[in-house]
């Protein structure tokens, strides 16, 4: 959003700062401007990461209604920015220009029930794209990079530009030219693994990167597919799909494991390399309801972008739950191991654990799989279900 500068009220930043940066921007469109901007739902999927911003002021805003000091706090609350997008379309509609546009068909644009700017953008790229040939968005989000990309799958014939960032960050980017790089079937399935490594309403890996997670999959390539059908058919997620991305996560914490499930993986992890709980891949429990998410955002959401009324299924059968008036995630089925282990302790010994330095013997406890002993591996062989509860 553009900064107030030295505008004194909601009238000045209209008059001075959005309505001169529109002028200066339509000077260089020879075809068409489109001003896009958020809705903000109560039963938004991200009305759970926006709950901190419920302590900042509301403010109405009117012409003379003084800015607010705190700009980036303002901005926070979503009444303030429903507000201030309304205001400052009214202020576009007294714009006196030598350009008049009058638009008769709005079939393809409207009636739409998209709630971000990031997908509304992509509407209007694929109305605009039967006109143009050469399109430029402008944003500081990533979604709209990835979604851009994706797009060109779509409009091969299309230069998309991207002026994404601001300040000294600033750069234009080629998304058409990533598209070709990348090829169909990476860029088609780009949204599945920007929303499985997280995003605004998927969790990302704890430690784990979007560099870490492309160089990993740059040298897997039979994930490919996977991401590609839960992206573009994203209806059921199978047993096959969940082992293809269990041994992916394995990899993402350690490249050279030869564990193909993420509970084998978490068990030699945690007794093995010494790793905290916090550093191990999550169990195959909650990796299923993380794939549901991702699969809901990238492969329902995302990949409807272009249409003006994308169909989606209900949230609470794609890992989410309904709770005190909100969409929260749904984080697994298991139990959490605070309410169900009194200890949570392992020890070290390398054959059976007989000796009074051994940590279960002194706490009176018996071994379990994430022992390094021998007593835990019996324990494992005789007692398979709880060492899954464990895992």
């Amino acid at each position: 959003m553009l900064r107030p500068g030295s505008a004194k009220t909601f009238a000045d930043y209209a008059n001075q700062v959005f309505i001169p940066y529109v002028m200066q921007t339509l000077q260089n469109v020879s075809h068409r401007l489109n001003v896009v901007c958020d809705c903000y739902r109560s039963d938004s999927l991200k009305a759970f990461t926006r709950e901190r911003r419920r302590l900042e002021k509301r403010k109405r805003v009117t012409p003379e209604t003084v800015l607010p000091s705190q700009w980036g706090s303002f901005l926070r609350v979503d009444a303030n920015k429903t507000q201030l997008f309304a205001f400052l379309a009214r202020y576009l509609l007294t714009v006196q220009s030598e350009k008049l546009i009058v638009t008769i068909d709005h079939t393809n644009l409207s009636p739409c029930n998209h709630e971000e700017a990031d997908t509304r953008m992509m509407l209007y790229l694929a109305h605009a794209a039967e006109h143009c040939r050469r399109i430029l968005i402008r944003t500081v989000d990533t979604d709209v990079v990835v979604l851009s990309v994706t797009a060109m799958t779509r409009h091969p014939h299309l230069q998309l530009w991207i002026a994404m960032g601001a300040g000294k960050d600033f750069r234009y980017i080629a998304a058409h030219d990533i598209s070709k790089v990348l090829g169909v079937a990476k860029a088609q399935c780009l949204p599945l693994f920007h929303s499985f490594t997280g995003c605004d309403t998927v969790s990302c890996f704890n430690g784990i990167g979007k560099k870490t997670a492309w160089e990993v999959w740059s040298k897997c390539d039979h994930v490919t597919a996977t991401f590609q059908k839960l992206c573009c058919a994203p209806f059921e997620l199978t047993a096959n799909d969940m082992s293809v991305l269990e041994r992916f996560v394995t990899l993402l914490y350690d490249r050279g494991s030869n564990c193909h499930d993420v509970n084998s993986s978490r068990k030699y992890m945690f007794t093995k390399t010494g790793r905290q709980i916090e550093n191990i891949p999550p169990t195959s429990e909650a990796l299923f309801q993380h794939c549901k998410r991702a699969i809901y955002q990238g492969g329902h959401i995302w990949s409807q972008a272009h249409e003006r009324q994308p169909v989606l299924p209900d949230p609470s059968d794609w890992g989410w739950q309904f709770m005190d008036r909100q969409w929260q995630p749904f984080w697994t089925v298991l139990p959490q191991a605070s309410l169900t282990c009194r200890e949570l302790m392992k020890c070290a010994c390398k054959k059976e654990c007989r000796s009074k330095r051994c940590k279960c013997n002194k706490a009176g406890l018996k071994c379990t799989a994430l022992c390094s002993c021998v007593c835990g591996t019996d324990f494992l062989v005789q007692h398979p279900v709880q060492a899954f509860n464990t895992n």
